[in-house]
């Protein structure tokens, strides 16, 4: 399923990561526009790729398996750079941080279900919450360069903390699901056993 047009559009995403962080590196408002116009375009993937996957009937595991990874590299990655240019405060970290590790956990415990061969579908509010935190980091990328009559950095720090509230409540929501599978798991008979 490699050749499959929505597959290839989810591998897009992840190609243009090092794109988006080398971008970062062009003199003055380049290096805010540039990087802005590639994650923009990597965002649209995201959106294309499921609507096609579903349009073409071409959904397949390398697709599920892909797009939620693709997601959480890129994020991860504009994350880190917003950091290491200095587009997000300080306490503002501590929201990045929280979408980060949430990102994490809930790949673990997708992996742990995914062997129990439990499904565990997107909810609306983990879609929303995706949306505000694309859009978030979008408005930090672009940051001091921005239209200079709005608080274009406030605006995205803000967006980023309401993603990271969003980030909190969807991931609790992850986490009930894999605990109630692990404490089934734990009560049910061991194998081979007397």
């Amino acid at each position: 399923m490699w050749n499959s047009l929505p597959n290839i559009l989810t591998v897009s995403r992840i190609l243009a990561i090092p794109a988006i962080c080398a971008a970062f590196f062009l003199p003055g408002a380049w290096s805010a526009w540039v990087p802005l116009g590639l994650f923009v375009a990597a965002g649209i993937t995201d959106w294309f790729d499921g609507y096609l996957a579903r349009k073409l009937g071409q959904m397949s595991d390398l697709g599920r398996f892909l797009d939620p990874v693709a997601d959480k590299l890129l994020v991860a990655a504009v994350i880190m750079m917003l950091i290491a240019f200095d587009r997000i405060d300080r306490i503002t970290c501590v929201a990045a941080v929280v979408i980060m590790c949430r990102e994490i956990t809930v790949t673990g415990l997708r992996e742990f279900l995914a062997e129990l061969r439990v499904k565990v579908p997107v909810s609306r509010l983990a879609k929303w919450k995706t949306t505000v935190q694309l859009i978030a980091l979008g408005i930090l990328i672009v940051g001091d360069y921005g239209p200079s009559m709005l608080p274009i950095r406030l605006l995205g720090e803000i967006g980023l903390w309401i993603a990271a509230v969003l980030t909190l409540y969807t991931g609790w929501d992850y986490l009930q699901t894999g605990l109630r599978h692990m404490a089934a798991d734990d009560r049910a008979p061991a194998k081979g056993a007397d």
